[in-house]
């Protein structure tokens, strides 16, 4: 079963996240209006633990800017499309990766091709697959490999980029986010112990205490373990098969 493209709609006013909703559900059904915010807190606490496939962002909120909110995350995987009722802040948005922008009073004509804009960034980040066998296919610039999940060690961000580090000394770069990484590894025991380091608990060899602490995998490699992550990672470790 596929599952549906997820989006969040951030704006401070009622109508104007309603009408971004009623536009989704009329003119793209395969779009899951999954969460609203009306506030940078509120927008904050959601996108801490959620990454929508498209984010609506109004720019100026009752407590602040999108720009405020964008500010308190060292990565964003959406496709953010501003809204704003100010054009002089268009550049500002694209500067901060904005994959469209609107001017309210949105029309719907430019709300279709901008949601049909970011819909095909979204399709294409969702093309790496895991297929049977616990393999993985990996586009690559070349086409693409198929490699065994239990051939992985770790994935590392870079930006937009992925690298893949496997058991042969190879390494593989990936021109997607490591969160779609995280979304598909997730049940193949892989563990996201920073924003930058994946890894396959599977190739773990010690843990080294810390404030957040370390990890020393098969490969050697040293990796440091984020503070927020870490009671997690240590309940994770400690509930292994």
């Amino acid at each position: 079963m596929k599952t549906k493209i997820q989006a969040c709609i951030i704006d401070d006013e009622q109508d104007g996240r309603d009408y971004i909703a009623l536009l989704l559900e009329n003119e793209f059904p395969e779009i899951h209006n999954a969460y609203q915010a009306s506030s940078v807190e509120e927008a904050y606490i959601y996108l801490s633990k959620n990454a929508p496939d498209i984010l609506f962002l109004d720019i100026q909120l009752k407590d602040g800017t999108a720009f405020d909110l964008l500010s308190k995350f060292r990565e964003i995987d959406s496709q953010i499309i501003f809204i704003t009722a100010f054009e002089h802040f268009a550049i500002q948005a694209i500067k901060s990766g904005a994959a469209d922008y609107l001017l309210k009073p949105i029309k719907k004509m430019d709300f279709i091709i901008a949601v049909n804009k970011v819909l095909e960034n979204v399709r294409k980040s969702k093309n790496t697959t895991v297929l049977q066998s616990n393999k993985i296919n990996l586009p690559t610039l070349q086409g693409f490999k198929i490699t065994d999940i239990n051939d992985i060690i770790r994935c590392e961000a870079d930006s937009s980029y992925t690298t893949f580090y496997l058991t042969d000394k190879t390494r593989i770069i990936v021109s997607k986010t490591l969160h779609e990484f995280e979304e598909l590894l997730l049940k193949y025991n892989f563990f996201r112990i920073h924003h930058k380091h994946l890894i396959n608990l599977s190739h773990l060899k010690e843990y080294i205490k810390g404030k957040g602490g370390q990890v020393v995998m098969t490969d050697h490699s040293v990796l440091d373990v984020s503070v927020r992550k870490k009671n997690d990672f240590l309940h994770r470790i400690e509930h292994m098969d």
